[in-house]
């Protein structure tokens, strides 16, 4: 049975629970015109501020299909590889309920809220999220994988180190690391123009001596239509 059967997956508003919700009412931006209103897009704090990020997540070669690198791109209104919508999947405790999560990402983030991001060119819904192909570790590649299929491609977001209420790390949905959970990371020292374009991975949540999270782990969201 898939996830989507198991949980009420209900479209995703202008603010996100736990984190990413705390942000309050986020202004303009996300995607093509065709996508509107009712999809996000998803940046990271190392690139641009949360009012004009200056990249975005992105499907490499807008490729639909399993394994296709998730990468950061330029914003833009006219690239359907930008388009992605969200749904709420329930916390994690509903998932360890229901044997898809382990004891140990249950017993800390029980309460907070788990998502799954789908790949939706051009507002068409492709059943492919941003998910990881095997359990997250250090250096896990992320890619589209099938929705609703198990926890791989549901993302936790940790509302006790998001940043101010704009930033929240993403824990992939697979952890086994309760104390050092596995989140999504941009990798250090990357630029989203370098070539081979860099793909997106798991990694340790990783703090600076303030007790921060580093920028390259940190998310925010906006939705609508990019300038």
């Amino acid at each position: 049975m898939s996830i989507k059967s198991k949980f009420f997956a209900a479209a995703a508003t202008l603010t996100m629970v736990g984190g990413l919700g705390a942000a309050g009412t986020l202004t303009a931006n996300a995607a093509t015109p065709s996508c509107g209103h009712s999809c996000i897009n998803i940046f990271s704090r190392e690139f641009g501020t949360h009012k004009h990020p200056a990249f975005v997540l992105d499907v490499y070669q807008q490729k639909a299909q399993s394994g296709q690198p998730i990468i950061l791109w330029q914003t833009s209104n006219h690239d359907p590889a930008e388009d992605f919508t969200v749904s709420r999947q329930g916390t994690v405790g509903d998932f360890y309920a229901a044997g898809l999560v382990t004891a140990e990402l249950n017993l800390h983030y029980s309460k907070f809220e788990a998502y799954e991001f789908e790949y939706a060119p051009n507002g068409v819904e492709s059943g492919y999220c941003i998910g990881v192909g095997s359990t997250a570790v250090n250096g896990t590649k992320v890619a589209l994988e099938p929705c609703g299929v198990s926890s791989k491609t549901i993302w936790v977001a940790d509302s006790y180190d998001t940043i101010k209420g704009f930033y929240v790390p993403l824990i992939n949905g697979s952890d086994t690391n309760f104390s050092n959970p596995y989140v999504l990371n941009y990798p250090g020292g990357a630029y989203p123009t370098n070539m081979p374009r860099p793909q997106l991975t798991t990694w340790t949540l990783s703090k600076y001596s303030n007790g921060t999270v580093f920028d390259n782990q940190m998310w925010g969201a906006n939705f609508g239509i990019l300038p």
